[in-house]
């Protein structure tokens, strides 16, 4: 059975909670951390929602933390079926001012899809010049990652310049959960696929972000320089393959 989905609804941004929230993680004393830049402007018009935002949220102590700047989680989670594949799939632009040429992480847009409940993640991250494609398990605060025998935490990026440099590119994601697999398409085309996913995805959290990506120095955080960062999203069409009806059919004969 397939069923297709759209996460959009942009002209409801305002209303968070509704459609969409700003991400962030609990801590420790209490208090929550935004990811939120205090003079984000946003837009939306025709469907688009545009977010121009000056650089300035820091974090000392937690890389995750200092990573994203600006970013929107889906209120509704997203679940994956045991048997069968989910995409999703959206337009992004991405252009930045004060950047620094040829580094993508100084100041990137993104597609994330979290799983809260393993730590994984698949991404996309679009720049001036550059994109990147990214797997990864990471230690979000608050989540719990299942223990391994194998390397529990990780983050493998996959950079190209082969694509259109501050217009919009199609970018889509696939998983089977089943197959323990995930492929990544640029404007229709495959250009990653990882096979023998050692963690199982449960549901994704759909983020659209303003991140960097600069390793916290013994000084503290220099991810912020003066960047000005703009990101523009299509809505997001998921479509989930569910295909346990067959696999039942199939052992039941």
């Amino acid at each position: 059975m397939v069923q297709q989905r759209v996460f959009g609804d942009f002209h409801t941004i305002l209303s968070e909670g509704e459609v969409w929230k700003i991400g962030g993680f609990p801590l420790p004393d209490g208090t929550f951390w935004e990811y939120r830049e205090p003079d984000a402007v946003i837009i939306v018009r025709n469907g688009i929602l545009y977010v121009r935002a000056p650089l300035s949220r820091q974090n000392d102590q937690i890389q995750i933390l200092d990573n994203a700047k600006h970013m929107y989680y889906s209120v509704e989670k997203v679940k994956v079926p045991d048997h069968g594949v989910v995409d999703f799939e959206l337009q992004i632009r991405a252009r930045s001012v004060n950047t620094v040429p040829n580094d993508l992480y100084d100041g990137y847009v993104s597609l994330n899809l979290l799983d809260f409940t393993t730590g994984a993640a698949l991404d996309f991250f679009a720049g001036n010049d550059k994109y990147a494609s990214v797997y990864a398990v990471l230690p979000f605060p608050g989540v719990e990652v299942p223990p391994s025998d194998k390397t529990r935490y990780f983050c493998i990026f996959k950079e190209d310049t082969n694509f259109k440099p501050r217009e919009f590119n199609t970018y889509k994601i696939t998983y089977d959960r089943g197959n323990d697999e995930a492929v990544f398409y640029l404007n229709g085309t495959e250009i990653r696929r990882e096979k023998n996913i050692p963690i199982k995805f449960n549901e994704f959290t759909i983020a659209l972000g303003i991140m960097t990506e600069k390793d916290i120095s013994p000084e503290g955080s220099v991810s912020v320089h003066g960047q000005v960062v703009t990101a523009e999203y299509s809505p997001v069409t998921v479509t989930i393959d569910d295909r346990s009806e067959n696999k039942r059919a199939v052992e039941e004969e």
